[in-house]
């Protein structure tokens, strides 16, 4: 059988490189893409699919498996001794409930509707507390079941055409906070459903800035599934539909605008398009300057205090290790006044000083994280794949800092 045709997975036991192969023309990837992406040649690729290398070690199998998206290490080194999954957490404490709340979705009921103001203000006190809480999934998710439950039976109970509306875009906002707890639950179908359902909502509100969020929302989960093109269907034609709104916008349309045009960028950068991923960021950067010095945009972050934590996040998606740690030695974390975005900065920064071979900048960057906002590292994949990493180094200090910090992500957990 020719080394370019895809293996029968059922003819016998797949070898790490037929899983490899397999894994990397899922995601339409070429072998040189793959090889550049981690830092190697598409010859090496070819060769490790082919059979010709063997198994690479531990640190690259990892650097495969987040270009993959990887869900269990397990899927590409066919080793059950090896399981580990990568970008799912383990699950909050309040996962059950506030997932019970999402899947009863009901269509009627006798549950009162709160009044708009009181309902606008736990939704502002639920994005205050999700920003400066350093266990803020705890906090959101103790208030997520109530605020869905509500938000729901304000749209059904709406009297006239303009109060349903305005109250579609307030579901929207409440699935958006919802989809921010969801993230690297266990249960990814759960998670496009929230992202559905809160575009949905945002159709129908006919709302610039609803509608932007939830595109912006949509997209990250495109992307995180791999799938780019449809990520880049959903910025080009939200931004296509913005753009002739902003002369006259307000701040959180042209922030909401913003993010969704850095989402572009770092598409381009997973398909390590370099030219088109810093086009885009420098045009997110020229909306972030046109906003307020201290405006601060409640769900997508997006501001003058975030654009260099984006140029971290770009440089290291196009897996450029010196420019990477450049840039986050530029960025200032301290000016970032969301604990969990600030924490995801730290995240973002040490994977720039790990792909820079710095590896120990880098766990010391991820413990700086974990002191600003634990939960946040704790269900980061990109922070859990350094530390898996970093805990099979050769070096003993190395190797027992990575182990510390691994404990008290949880890893260790029997």
């Amino acid at each position: 059988m020719s080394t370019d045709t895809t293996p029968d997975p059922y003819a016998e036991p797949l070898v790490f490189g037929q899983r490899m192969q397999i894994l990397r023309q899922r995601r339409g990837l070429t072998r040189e893409q793959l090889g550049g992406l981690v830092a190697r040649s598409g010859s090496w690729v070819k060769a490790v699919e082919s059979g010709r290398l063997k198994t690479p070690a531990l640190p690259v199998i990892l650097r495969i498996a987040e270009v993959l998206r990887v869900r269990d290490l397990s899927d590409l080194t066919g080793n059950q001794s090896m399981r580990a999954d990568l970008f799912t957490g383990p699950g909050h404490p309040r996962f059950a409930a506030v997932s019970e709340a999402l899947n009863a979705f009901p269509i009627a009921g006798d549950r009162e509707a709160p009044p708009t103001a009181h309902l606008k203000a736990r939704l502002a006190r639920a994005w205050s507390a999700r920003h400066s809480a350093p266990n803020h999934r705890e906090v959101v998710g103790a208030l997520l079941p109530d605020l869905i439950r509500d938000a729901q039976a304000s749209v059904r109970q709406a009297e006239t055409l303009a109060d349903r509306k305005a109250a579609q875009a307030r579901l929207a906002e409440v699935y958006a906070l919802a989809q921010f707890f969801c993230a690297y639950q266990p249960d990814a179908p759960l998670l496009w459903r929230v992202a559905e359902r809160g575009m949905t909502a945002a159709q129908d509100s006919e709302d610039p800035h609803a509608l932007g969020l939830a595109a912006w929302l949509t997209t990250h989960a495109h992307r995180d599934s791999g799938a780019y093109d449809a990520a880049d269907a959903i910025t080009v034609e939200t931004l296509r539909y913005l753009e002739p709104l902003l002369p006259d916008a307000g701040a959180d349309v042209r922030a909401v605008a913003g993010a969704l045009t850095v989402e572009a960028g770092l598409t381009a950068a997973k398909r390590g398009e370099t030219g088109t991923a810093w086009r885009y960021w420098d045009e997110a950067r020229t909306l972030a300057e046109s906003l307020p010095a201290a405006y601060f945009h409640p769900v997508t972050s997006f501001s003058r205090a975030v654009i260099g934590a984006h140029a971290v996040t770009v440089a290291v998606e196009l897996r450029a290790g010196r420019e990477s740690a450049r840039q986050a030695a530029r960025a200032e974390a301290e000016a970032i006044p969301s604990r969990p975005r600030r924490a995801r900065h730290r995240i973002e920064q040490a994977r720039g000083y790990h792909l820079d071979a710095q590896p120990d900048v880098a766990l010391a960057t991820l413990a700086q994280a974990h002191e600003t906002a634990p939960e946040t590292v704790q269900y980061n994949g990109y922070a859990r794949r350094i530390v898996l990493e970093e805990a099979e180094s050769k070096s003993p200090a190395r190797r027992r800092r990575a182990s510390e910090l691994a404990q008290r992500l949880g890893l260790l957990r029997a």
